[in-house]
């Protein structure tokens, strides 16, 4: 039975059995002024059943009839639709006004993912180009490179000891360094290998990361504070790559200041393990915070533009993700987020 006869058949059988008593009235009596008087309340009845029944027809049938139409047009796709009786004081208003706010968290959901799916197509460009790239150039640059470092060596050696350009040899020893880690990052943004991923301590990997961070610092003002969560679970996760995302992170914390100390908690949050790293440097400004995962993007005058980059896709690999969150001159706190367990490639699927 559809809406319009629920809302009418209580009125037709108020009005059914206000004719069915008139009648046995009018039949049963023979009062002359009863009987006016029952024609009179009769007839009384049936135009207020009359009227009951044109105002539901106006007052609800052209409402859901409306609301009918448009849920049709969102049906086949158009989500710029609004019903116009939201402005009645009622609930057929109230109901409106839901349908009409509905529609608009849809329109905004609708541009998020628009939002979100042209910036996962212009990240996919960009590991495209990326790729093509570092296939050209890592062959053509380490050949050379190999050569001009070997040629150093043995100038080098052919160098008295008291000689200045022995300082010289040693710029361009570093020189020769920062290029092959140059090729070797961009080559492992290009052409990234799967996760080895097993059940293991993240503790552990945390604080191996944050040894090898210690040792850049020993002749700085900087302390790297570690905070282990005995308690954790162990995490599924590939510890070498995870170590390197925590390395990357705390080098860039750590060239972020001049003196302090860069915390480092281990923990969980929102069903996950987590790891935060945060310091007290200078801050990242709100215009550079949307583009330093970006490959090539750096605020460093040395910096290759690829180490955070490189984090994030190992985290989102692990079915994780980096949180940052910065305020200029006070410093920034990265959360690297890893679910305990991996999901199911079924699952990861979907």
């Amino acid at each position: 039975m559809n809406w319009q006869l629920k809302a009418i058949l209580p009125v037709g059988f108020v009005l059914v059995a206000g004719l069915i008593l008139f009648t046995l009235a009018t039949v049963s009596l023979r009062d002359p002024e009863r009987h006016a008087v029952l024609i009179v309340a009769g007839a009384g009845a049936i135009a207020i059943c009359a009227v009951s029944m044109l105002m539901l027809a106006y007052l609800i049938q052209r409402p859901m009839v409306e609301l009918q139409e448009k849920i049709g047009l969102v049906s086949d796709g158009n989500l710029d639709v609004a019903v116009s009786f939201s402005r009645r004081n009622d609930e057929i208003g109230d109901l409106g006004r839901k349908f009409n706010h509905m529609m608009q968290q849809l329109r905004d959901g609708r541009e998020e993912i628009d939002r979100l799916h042209r910036t996962q197509m212009s990240r996919a460009e960009h590991l495209a180009t990326l790729g093509e790239l570092a296939t050209g150039l890592a062959h053509e640059i380490r050949n050379p490179l190999a050569g001009i470092a070997g040629v150093i060596e043995i100038v080098s050696r052919d160098l008295p000891s008291t000689s200045p350009a022995r300082a010289v040899i040693k710029d361009v020893r570093l020189e020769i360094a920062q290029i092959n880690r140059i090729v070797t990052d961009l080559l492992e943004t290009a052409r990234p290998h799967p996760p080895q991923i097993r059940l293991s301590n993240l503790n552990t990997t945390v604080e191996h990361a944050v040894m090898l961070a210690r040792q850049q610092v020993l002749s700085e003002p900087i302390k790297i504070e570690l905070h282990q969560d005995p308690e954790l679970p162990e995490v599924e996760h590939d510890s070498d790559q995870i170590h390197q995302v925590l390395l990357n992170l705390l080098l860039n914390a750590v060239q972020a200041m001049t003196a302090g100390v860069v915390n480092v908690k281990i923990g969980s949050q929102e069903g996950c393990a987590s790891v935060v790293v945060s310091d007290t440097g200078r801050g990242i400004s709100p215009q550079h915070l949307a583009n330093i995962f970006r490959p090539f993007y750096t605020t460093k005058g040395n910096g290759t533009g690829l180490g955070l980059s490189l984090a994030r896709r190992i985290a989102e690999e692990h079915h994780g993700r980096i949180e940052v969150h910065s305020v200029v001159g006070k410093g920034s706190k990265f959360t690297v987020l890893l679910p305990f367990h991996a999901p199911t490639p079924e699952i990861a699927a979907s």
